[in-house]
Protein backbone atom coordinates (compact mmCIF):
# COMPACT_ATOMS: atom_id res chain seq x y z
CA UNK A 1 0.00 0.00 0.00
CA UNK A 2 1.19 3.54 -0.90
CA UNK A 3 1.61 5.77 2.31
CA UNK A 4 1.74 9.16 2.10
CA UNK A 5 4.04 11.71 4.37
CA UNK A 6 1.58 14.17 4.92
CA UNK A 7 -0.36 12.86 8.45
CA UNK A 8 -2.29 14.09 10.91
CA UNK A 9 -3.86 12.76 14.26
CA UNK A 10 -5.06 13.64 17.93
CA UNK A 11 -6.13 12.10 21.03
CA UNK A 12 -7.55 13.19 24.69
CA UNK A 13 -7.48 11.55 28.22
CA UNK A 14 -7.67 11.90 31.84
CA UNK A 15 -6.39 10.53 34.89
CA UNK A 16 -6.77 11.30 38.02
CA UNK A 17 -7.19 14.73 37.80
CA UNK A 18 -5.10 15.18 34.81
CA UNK A 19 -5.88 15.90 31.09
CA UNK A 20 -3.62 15.84 28.20
CA UNK A 21 -4.17 15.86 24.19
CA UNK A 22 -1.60 14.22 22.13
CA UNK A 23 -1.02 15.67 18.36
CA UNK A 24 0.95 14.74 16.00
CA UNK A 25 1.32 15.89 12.09
CA UNK A 26 3.83 15.29 8.96
CA UNK A 27 4.54 16.86 6.04
CA UNK A 28 7.49 15.74 3.27
CA UNK A 29 10.77 15.08 4.43
CA UNK A 30 13.54 13.97 2.47
CA UNK A 31 14.44 11.40 5.94
CA UNK A 32 12.75 11.03 9.07
CA UNK A 33 13.00 14.34 11.18
CA UNK A 34 11.43 14.16 15.09
CA UNK A 35 10.65 17.08 16.51
CA UNK A 36 8.65 16.67 19.92
CA UNK A 37 7.06 19.20 22.33
CA UNK A 38 6.11 17.92 25.46
CA UNK A 39 6.98 17.98 29.02
CA UNK A 40 10.18 16.61 30.22
CA UNK A 41 9.06 15.67 33.67
CA UNK A 42 7.51 12.48 32.97
CA UNK A 43 10.79 9.71 32.83
CA UNK A 44 10.72 7.78 29.59
CA UNK A 45 8.36 9.60 27.92
CA UNK A 46 10.78 10.99 24.97
CA UNK A 47 12.46 7.73 24.21
CA UNK A 48 8.98 6.13 23.98
CA UNK A 49 7.50 8.52 21.33
CA UNK A 50 10.59 8.23 19.58
CA UNK A 51 10.49 4.49 18.99
CA UNK A 52 7.19 4.52 17.97
CA UNK A 53 7.52 7.20 15.34
CA UNK A 54 10.43 5.49 14.21
CA UNK A 55 8.74 2.11 13.98
CA UNK A 56 5.79 3.91 11.83
CA UNK A 57 7.60 6.42 9.33
CA UNK A 58 10.61 6.07 6.98
CA UNK A 59 10.31 9.39 5.78
CA UNK A 60 8.86 12.55 6.80
CA UNK A 61 9.11 15.76 9.11
CA UNK A 62 6.99 14.62 12.18
CA UNK A 63 6.20 16.78 15.02
CA UNK A 64 4.44 15.22 18.24
CA UNK A 65 3.10 17.45 20.62
CA UNK A 66 1.77 16.56 24.54
CA UNK A 67 -0.36 19.18 26.57
CA UNK A 68 -0.76 18.16 29.85
CA UNK A 69 -2.82 20.03 32.21
CA UNK A 70 -3.81 19.81 36.14
CA UNK A 71 -7.63 20.03 36.79
CA UNK A 72 -8.45 23.04 38.99
CA UNK A 73 -10.11 21.21 41.68
CA UNK A 74 -8.03 18.08 41.97
CA UNK A 75 -4.74 20.63 42.26
CA UNK A 76 -4.02 20.33 46.37
CA UNK A 77 -0.64 22.16 45.13
CA UNK A 78 0.41 25.94 46.37
CA UNK A 79 2.61 28.68 44.11
CA UNK A 80 5.80 29.09 45.07
CA UNK A 81 6.47 32.77 44.29
CA UNK A 82 10.15 32.42 44.27
CA UNK A 83 10.42 29.83 41.65
CA UNK A 84 7.77 31.32 39.84
CA UNK A 85 10.25 34.40 39.82
CA UNK A 86 12.76 32.43 38.59
CA UNK A 87 10.80 30.40 35.80
CA UNK A 88 9.86 33.72 34.37
CA UNK A 89 13.36 35.34 34.58
CA UNK A 90 14.39 31.82 32.57
CA UNK A 91 11.47 31.99 30.05
CA UNK A 92 11.89 36.41 29.32
CA UNK A 93 15.90 35.73 28.99
CA UNK A 94 14.50 32.57 26.43
CA UNK A 95 12.53 34.77 24.63
CA UNK A 96 14.94 37.57 24.18
CA UNK A 97 17.56 35.65 23.01
CA UNK A 98 15.66 34.61 20.28
CA UNK A 99 13.89 37.95 19.48
CA UNK A 100 17.63 38.98 19.03
CA UNK A 101 18.91 36.09 16.99
CA UNK A 102 15.38 36.25 14.70
CA UNK A 103 14.13 33.08 15.82
CA UNK A 104 10.75 32.76 16.47
CA UNK A 105 9.25 30.33 19.61
CA UNK A 106 5.70 29.29 20.21
CA UNK A 107 3.76 31.78 23.09
CA UNK A 108 4.00 30.08 26.62
CA UNK A 109 0.58 30.37 28.22
CA UNK A 110 -0.26 29.58 31.87
CA UNK A 111 -0.38 26.15 32.60
CA UNK A 112 2.84 25.81 30.76
CA UNK A 113 4.63 28.09 33.70
CA UNK A 114 2.90 25.82 36.27
CA UNK A 115 3.39 22.83 34.90
CA UNK A 116 7.31 23.70 35.16
CA UNK A 117 9.52 22.22 37.73
CA UNK A 118 9.21 23.70 41.44
CA UNK A 119 6.52 26.18 40.27
CA UNK A 120 3.95 24.76 42.27
CA UNK A 121 4.90 23.46 45.82
CA UNK A 122 3.78 19.39 45.69
CA UNK A 123 3.32 19.60 41.71
CA UNK A 124 4.54 16.70 39.36
CA UNK A 125 7.88 16.02 40.49
CA UNK A 126 7.07 15.84 44.42
CA UNK A 127 3.80 13.68 43.77
CA UNK A 128 4.52 9.77 42.67
CA UNK A 129 3.42 9.94 38.55
CA UNK A 130 3.86 6.56 37.67
CA UNK A 131 0.09 6.30 37.46
CA UNK A 132 0.00 9.37 34.73
CA UNK A 133 2.92 8.57 32.68
CA UNK A 134 1.64 5.18 31.92
CA UNK A 135 -1.70 6.29 31.56
CA UNK A 136 -0.10 9.14 29.06
CA UNK A 137 1.91 6.19 27.19
CA UNK A 138 -0.56 4.09 26.99
CA UNK A 139 -1.98 6.55 24.29
CA UNK A 140 0.29 6.31 22.14
CA UNK A 141 -0.12 3.06 20.18
CA UNK A 142 -3.94 4.52 19.59
CA UNK A 143 -2.43 7.54 18.61
CA UNK A 144 0.01 5.99 16.35
CA UNK A 145 -2.74 3.96 14.39
CA UNK A 146 -4.92 7.16 13.83
CA UNK A 147 -2.11 8.38 12.46
CA UNK A 148 -0.91 5.47 10.27
CA UNK A 149 -5.03 5.33 9.09
CA UNK A 150 -4.41 9.29 8.24
CA UNK A 151 -1.50 8.32 6.04
CA UNK A 152 -3.02 5.68 4.24
CA UNK A 153 -5.74 7.49 3.37
CA UNK A 154 -4.01 9.92 1.64
CA UNK A 155 -1.63 7.17 0.16
CA UNK A 156 -4.77 5.72 -1.82
CA UNK A 157 -5.45 8.88 -2.66
CA UNK A 158 -2.20 9.39 -3.66
CA UNK A 159 -1.71 5.76 -5.86
CA UNK A 160 -4.80 6.79 -7.54
CA UNK A 161 -3.73 9.84 -8.70
CA UNK A 162 -0.30 8.83 -9.83
CA UNK A 163 -1.54 5.38 -11.39
CA UNK A 164 -3.98 7.70 -13.53
CA UNK A 165 -0.88 9.75 -14.19
CA UNK A 166 0.90 6.19 -15.14
CA UNK A 167 -1.82 5.58 -17.68
CA UNK A 168 -1.64 8.46 -19.30
CA UNK A 169 2.19 8.21 -19.66
CA UNK A 170 1.23 5.01 -21.48
CA UNK A 171 -1.30 6.47 -23.93
CA UNK A 172 1.23 9.36 -25.37
CA UNK A 173 4.13 7.03 -25.62
CA UNK A 174 2.02 4.62 -27.33
CA UNK A 175 1.04 7.86 -29.91
CA UNK A 176 4.46 8.68 -29.79
CA UNK A 177 5.73 5.07 -31.30
CA UNK A 178 2.48 5.46 -33.79
CA UNK A 179 3.85 8.99 -35.34
CA UNK A 180 7.16 8.02 -35.45
CA UNK A 181 6.07 4.64 -38.05
CA UNK A 182 4.18 7.55 -39.69
CA UNK A 183 7.06 9.88 -40.17
CA UNK A 184 9.28 7.32 -41.59
CA UNK A 185 8.03 7.33 -45.35
CA UNK A 186 8.26 11.26 -45.20
CA UNK A 187 11.42 11.20 -43.98
CA UNK A 188 12.96 8.50 -46.22
CA UNK A 189 11.12 10.93 -49.25
CA UNK A 190 13.32 14.08 -48.08
CA UNK A 191 16.64 12.67 -47.24
CA UNK A 192 16.19 10.69 -51.33
CA UNK A 193 15.64 14.32 -52.58
CA UNK A 194 17.92 16.04 -50.39
CA UNK A 195 20.39 13.59 -51.91
CA UNK A 196 19.66 14.02 -55.30
CA UNK A 197 20.01 17.84 -54.96
CA UNK A 198 23.65 17.10 -53.14
CA UNK A 199 24.66 14.73 -55.86
CA UNK A 200 23.13 17.08 -58.91
CA UNK A 201 25.41 20.07 -57.24
CA UNK A 202 28.42 18.61 -56.29
CA UNK A 203 31.39 17.73 -58.61
CA UNK A 204 32.79 15.43 -56.80
CA UNK A 205 31.07 13.74 -53.72
CA UNK A 206 33.28 11.58 -51.20
CA UNK A 207 31.27 8.01 -50.79
CA UNK A 208 32.88 7.34 -46.96
CA UNK A 209 31.82 10.91 -46.02
CA UNK A 210 28.17 10.71 -47.63
CA UNK A 211 27.65 7.42 -45.73
CA UNK A 212 28.49 8.75 -42.26
CA UNK A 213 26.31 11.83 -42.67
CA UNK A 214 23.42 9.59 -43.40
CA UNK A 215 24.32 7.49 -40.79
CA UNK A 216 24.66 9.97 -38.55
CA UNK A 217 21.20 11.66 -39.55
CA UNK A 218 19.56 8.44 -39.15
CA UNK A 219 20.70 7.94 -35.54
CA UNK A 220 19.81 11.65 -34.86
CA UNK A 221 16.12 11.31 -36.27
CA UNK A 222 15.52 7.41 -34.87
CA UNK A 223 13.77 7.53 -30.92
CA UNK A 224 13.08 4.09 -30.79
CA UNK A 225 14.66 3.38 -28.23
CA UNK A 226 13.55 6.59 -25.99
CA UNK A 227 10.25 5.05 -26.71
CA UNK A 228 11.30 1.61 -26.07
CA UNK A 229 12.58 2.60 -22.31
CA UNK A 230 9.52 4.81 -21.85
CA UNK A 231 7.74 1.78 -22.18
CA UNK A 232 9.85 -0.49 -19.96
CA UNK A 233 10.03 2.86 -17.25
CA UNK A 234 5.80 2.67 -17.48
CA UNK A 235 5.88 -0.61 -16.34
CA UNK A 236 8.54 -0.35 -13.67
CA UNK A 237 6.31 2.35 -12.51
CA UNK A 238 3.45 0.02 -12.27
CA UNK A 239 5.07 -2.36 -10.28
CA UNK A 240 6.64 0.13 -7.38
CA UNK A 241 3.09 1.85 -7.36
CA UNK A 242 2.39 -2.13 -5.89
CA UNK A 243 5.03 -2.55 -3.61
CA UNK A 244 4.76 -2.54 0.16
CA UNK A 245 6.71 -0.41 1.98
CA UNK A 246 8.91 2.74 1.16
CA UNK A 247 8.62 3.56 -2.72
CA UNK A 248 9.27 7.71 -2.51
CA UNK A 249 12.73 7.36 -3.39
CA UNK A 250 12.80 4.93 -6.00
CA UNK A 251 9.85 6.47 -7.63
CA UNK A 252 11.48 10.14 -7.38
CA UNK A 253 14.30 8.51 -9.24
CA UNK A 254 12.23 7.16 -11.90
CA UNK A 255 10.40 10.01 -12.47
CA UNK A 256 13.59 11.60 -13.60
CA UNK A 257 14.74 8.60 -15.96
CA UNK A 258 11.16 9.70 -17.74
CA UNK A 259 11.87 13.43 -17.90
CA UNK A 260 15.62 12.55 -19.71
CA UNK A 261 13.66 10.11 -22.40
CA UNK A 262 10.88 12.80 -22.72
CA UNK A 263 13.58 15.40 -23.71
CA UNK A 264 15.65 13.58 -25.73
CA UNK A 265 12.42 12.39 -27.84
CA UNK A 266 11.26 15.86 -27.97
CA UNK A 267 15.33 16.89 -28.94
CA UNK A 268 14.73 14.19 -32.12
CA UNK A 269 11.26 14.52 -33.21
CA UNK A 270 11.59 15.92 -36.20
CA UNK A 271 8.27 16.69 -36.41
CA UNK A 272 5.38 19.27 -35.16
CA UNK A 273 3.38 16.52 -33.55
CA UNK A 274 5.41 14.32 -32.20
CA UNK A 275 6.98 17.51 -30.56
CA UNK A 276 4.00 18.30 -29.36
CA UNK A 277 3.32 14.93 -27.80
CA UNK A 278 6.49 14.85 -26.26
CA UNK A 279 5.79 18.31 -24.29
CA UNK A 280 2.38 16.73 -22.95
CA UNK A 281 4.83 14.08 -22.10
CA UNK A 282 7.22 16.18 -19.94
CA UNK A 283 3.35 17.86 -18.48
CA UNK A 284 2.14 14.52 -17.38
CA UNK A 285 5.79 13.72 -15.82
CA UNK A 286 6.22 16.65 -14.09
CA UNK A 287 2.59 16.55 -12.30
CA UNK A 288 3.95 13.21 -11.44
CA UNK A 289 7.06 13.86 -9.96
CA UNK A 290 5.12 16.51 -7.78
CA UNK A 291 3.14 13.81 -6.82
CA UNK A 292 5.74 11.64 -5.87
CA UNK A 293 7.35 14.24 -3.26
CA UNK A 294 4.46 13.23 -1.09
CA UNK A 295 4.93 9.30 -1.01
CA UNK A 296 6.94 7.75 1.91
Amino acid sequence: MTKSMTGFATRAGRHEGWSWSWDIRSVNGRGLDIRLRMPDWIEGLEQAVRKHVSQRAARGSVTVSLKLQRDAAADDSALDPEALTRALDRLRNVAEAAESAGVSIAPVTAADVLALPGVMRGNAEERDMGGLAKAVLADLAPLMDAFDAARDAEGTALADVIGAQIARIAELTAHSAQLADERRGAQAETLRTNMAKVMDSADKVDPGRLEQELALLVVKSDVTEEIDRLGAHVEAARVLLAEDGPIGRKFDFLTQEFNREANTLCSKAGSAELTRTGLDLKTVIDQMREQVQNVE
